[in-house]
């Protein structure tokens, strides 16, 4: 009697049309691909299994699946199949030493399939245990890891192995996956120099196959014992002959267009500013504001009132990208002037303000980020001196546009942000608007078009704006003197 299968959710399962998987395996072959022995390492229902064995009629082929029902619904397929070519073996992706394993195949060997579209917390949120082991994938530290940069996608972790396991190998991988984990899989393999001959990919239509609004594609990679290519060309779909563009690895650093890079190299390195997100609490409800006529109505539609003292003009990223810069309609509460203050010291100097956040204090109870924990109540990130400097130039991170704005104070009040916008900050309206002049000319926005990748969540990052060196860009626009006398200093590591 078969088991009841466990439910796909908890798998992130994604399963692929066979039609799709026909495509893609017609697509290989037509690109000179023929392996003798063919992985599937997380095969489902198993539609790129049979796909495989139709158009791979000399290969063998391995297919690994956790789902008991999967496996033994494919069994039987196969089993109907008189060549015997295909094994199906139940076992979790994470289970298994990728590198032993494929390094006893018959090469050429091809890895393709459809790994998770989820990231571990989505997935360890919905109660799946089928996960990679505790371990920080991309190996960041400090404060990026505590505010979610170390999440990461199932499929991310997944391809890794992979590639680690084909690098020195006459093999080939290709899998479907969004575009954004195919570029991360590709950085982190180019600088563990694993060895890529070449790598391209091919954009597909995920609401049209899978009913999901993200950008996804083929990503198609081929190993040898010596590859060396830390490039990948992007192709709008399986039938187009001529690359859209042209990514990589250059000087370290991943770019978005070789050739447009190409054209403003000469504006890549250090910063002489210091770029930051806005401010993070987590807890929009309570700490954003509307103000009226008699005081301010919180997110929760109540009334507050509040001393002005902790209480700043709020821009978020869609006021920044529709150029509303200068009248601001939200109000955030600070109640820090520093990320080690502890906000309890305003008990005193604002008592309305501390029996409003005492009142709401299980709304910040409740914030799940790692970040708050032994940390004072009410505690927020991102606030510092520079959040209270009267002069900032900022940018959305979240929409796809390049447009820095120069922001004063508002009521001789500094704006503040959430953490959805990038800032830098200055003491004179004069330095701002010329920074901001620099940052929006054409010459620094072809150098930002090269770098950004504008399908990402959030398409601008402060690492991307560390990238510009403002001093050739002034020297390119002939505002070089006005530059020396800002006396920018390079800010600390």
């Amino acid at each position: 009697m078969r088991k009841a299968a466990r439910s796909p959710v908890e798998f992130g399962d994604f399963q692929t049309p066979p039609r799709l998987a026909g495509e893609v395996c017609r697509f290989l072959a037509d690109r000179g691909v023929s392996p003798a022995t063919v992985v599937e390492p997380t095969c489902g229902l198993g539609h790129f299994v049979l796909a495989a064995l139709q158009e791979f009629r000399t290969a063998g082929l391995l297919g690994y699946e956790l789902n008991e029902a999967y496996v033994e619904s494919l069994r039987d397929k196969l089993a109907l199949q008189v060549d015997g070519r295909g094994q199906i073996i139940q076992s979790s992706f994470f289970d298994l030493d990728w590198t032993r394993l494929l390094g006893r195949l018959t090469q050429p060997i091809l890895a393709i399939g459809n790994p998770p579209w989820v990231t571990n917390s989505q997935l360890g949120a919905l109660g799946g245990s089928n996960l990679p082991p505790k371990s920080n994938q991309q190996r960041l530290s400090g404060i990026d890891a505590l505010t979610g940069k170390s999440n990461f996608d199932i499929s991310e972790w997944m391809l890794i192995q992979l590639m680690v396991a084909l690098s020195g190998h006459d093999a080939w991988l290709a899998m479907l996956c969004k575009t954004a984990v195919a570029r991360k899989v590709l950085q982190v393999a180019w600088k563990r120099r694993i060895t890529i001959d070449w790598a391209e990919l091919r954009i597909i239509d995920a609401a049209r196959w899978f009913g999901v609004a993200v950008d996804a594609c083929l990503l198609v990679a081929e190993f040898s014992r010596a590859g060396t290519s830390t490039s990948c060309a992007v192709f709008s779909g399986f039938q187009a002959e001529e690359p859209r563009h042209v990514f990589g690895l250059v000087d370290g650093r991943l770019i978005a267009d070789h050739e447009a890079y190409g054209r403003s190299r000469h504006l890549a390195g250090e910063s002489l500013l210091r770029w930051r997100s806005g401010i993070k609490h987590d807890a929009a409800k309570v700490m954003e504001l509307r103000r009226e006529a008699e005081g301010y109505r919180n997110g929760l539609g109540e009334r507050v009132e509040l001393e002005d003292e902790f209480v700043f003009p709020l821009l978020k990223s869609s006021a920044i990208a529709k150029e509303q810069s200068d009248r601001p309609t939200r109000w955030m509460i600070v109640p820090q002037k520093g990320v080690g203050d502890d906000p309890e010291a305003i008990r005193t100097l604002a008592p309305k303000t501390w029996k409003y956040l005492t009142d709401h204090r299980e709304a910040f109870d409740r914030r799940a980020s790692s970040i708050y924990r032994n940390r004072p109540a009410f505690s927020i990130f991102g606030v510092g001196d520079y959040s209270f400097l009267p002069w900032k130039v900022a940018i959305s991170g979240f929409y796809k546009q390049l447009q820095f704005h120069a922001v004063g104070p508002v009521e001789g009040k500094p704006v503040v942000f959430d953490d959805t916008v990038y800032f830098t900050a200055f003491q004179t309206e004069a330095n701002a608007r010329f920074v901001a002049s620099l940052l929006n000319s054409e010459a620094a926005r072809g150098f930002f078009r090269s770098i950004v990748f504008w399908d990402a969540k959030r398409p601008i990052t402060a690492e991307l704006l560390h990238r510009i060196d403002l001093r050739p860009l002034a020297r390119e626009l002939g505002w070089e003197s006005e530059l020396d006398r800002l006396n920018l200093q390079r800010p600390p590591v």
